[in-house]
């Protein structure tokens, strides 16, 4: 069952996806996975069933999106939206509550890590409500439950578990107190009359959401985006995603690792980007291949299958020092390929979109390159050389400001890893 465009575009159509944002192996595995499932023998038996089907169709694309999320990612945006929220409130003389919006929220990690840093903060629960949003009717059923495994929590920072969770024989139950704050429902940010009859809200957290759809998607779901949005209101994106923003009239607010921005005053837009291809050279390695520890991610697998060994073993190891090899001897299509063999029995990593993104790079596909590094960000968003790479794209294109920002990034990164190794 290999490339079928008519899956791509089934997805493209349903929910907004890109396939040159993923690969296509992702997506053939996920129909693989299906057909399977249904005892399809070829994929027009399965199409046929995919058009007769709700149910199955709505399967499909809940075995293409795998939420891979937890509770206070990217910590500095919720500390960020503390400090705006009380700035906000005193603007509005408390005369009502401030709206928060998150979608896609998933499985409520997110929608619920709002409520959780706001009552911290010491807001009361008449000062604020949060809506959660997904295009997963079983994310939002599973964020309804409020029951959550130690894949949840991470970090070093977990304190809030006491504060907010009840332990139970199967993991963590969430407190009523949160609960109350947070409403959650199914919706479509592909839908131009989305929560079209809604006030617009204060806050709004859209994050690693963009980087799946192509330009003019993009460009739609930014126009659902900005009206959802109070004009003096603040937009919180994923860390590869300010670029795209800065030539959408939205600029960052200026506090590191928060990845919130704003409307731009009139008159001062960022530079729109002019598409020139600059392929980039390919360079020798400068650090040994490891792939970093991964899990579970968006547009994965939901079950990986038989064959597939979890990154980390021998054999991926190896498949990524083979992709680095080829693609510094300049085999470019067998490194291409080498990466759609890892894609289709591995889950993904970033240094393969890293890869991907190169390789588009030196072809001169600069969208094609520029989804593939977003996507290796989103997976590690201080890779430094997808970092350093999409930054000479946007400063290629124009785009002085996001390209500016990416190598603050990597520049940071760089620091950080200097002063790990000097331990």
């Amino acid at each position: 069952m290999s490339s079928d465009q008519r899956f791509f575009d089934f997805l493209k159509e349903r929910i907004g996806l890109d396939v040159t944002s993923v690969g296509p192996a992702i997506i053939e595995r996920a129909v693989r996975q299906r057909s399977a499932a249904l005892a399809a023998q070829t994929a027009d038996e399965y199409w046929r069933t995919l058009q007769g089907s709700s149910d199955e169709q709505q399967a499909l694309i809940e075995s293409v999106i795998v939420p891979e999320t937890w509770f206070f990612r990217y910590p500095e945006s919720f500390a960020t939206l503390a400090k705006l929220a009380s700035k906000r409130l005193a603007e509005l003389n408390n005369m009502r509550a401030l709206r928060i919006l998150s979608l896609p929220c998933s499985t409520g990690e997110e929608p619920y890590s709002i409520a959780m840093a706001l009552l911290d903060a010491g807001f009361k629960p008449h000062q604020f409500k949060v809506e959660g949003m997904d295009v997963s009717p079983l994310s939002v059923e599973k964020a309804r439950r409020a029951l959550y495994g130690k894949n949840s929590f991470r970090g070093e920072d977990i304190a809030f578990r006491d504060r907010h969770f009840t332990a139970d024989s199967d993991g963590y139950r969430l407190s009523p107190r949160v609960l109350d704050q947070v409403r959650l429902q199914v919706g479509n940010l592909l839908d131009p009359a989305l929560l079209a009859h809604e006030s617009p809200y204060d806050f709004v957290f859209c994050r690693n959401l963009l980087i799946y759809f192509d330009l003019a998607t993009q460009k739609q779901v930014f126009e659902v985006l900005k009206r959802l949005t109070h004009v003096d209101g603040v937009l919180f994106i994923g860390p590869a995603e300010g670029s795209l923003l800065g030539r959408q009239g939205m600029r960052s607010i200026g506090i590191p690792q928060s990845f919130a921005f704003s409307r731009q005053p009139s008159g001062e837009p960022e530079p729109l980007p002019v598409f020139l291809p600059t392929p980039l050279p390919i360079p020798a390695p400068v650090r040994k291949v490891v792939p970093p520890p991964v899990s579970r991610r968006p547009f994965a697998s939901a079950t990986p299958t038989a064959l597939a060994p979890r990154p980390g073993t021998a054999d991926a190891a190896t498949l990524l020092a083979n992709i680095a090899a080829l693609a510094n001897e300049g085999k470019s299509a067998e490194a291409r390929a080498a990466c759609e063999r890892y894609l289709r029995s591995h889950e993904p990593v970033a240094q393969v979109f890293y890869w991907l993104g190169l390789l588009s790079d030196v072809a001169g596909s600069v969208l094609e390159a520029q989804g593939y590094y977003r996507k290796a960000l989103y997976l590690e968003p201080q890779h430094p050389d997808a970092l350093m790479h999409l930054a000479a794209l946007l400063q290629s294109q124009g785009d002085t400001a996001g390209a500016r920002r990416l190598q603050e990034r990597a520049a940071r990164s760089e620091r950080a890893a200097d002063s790990e190794r000097k331990r």
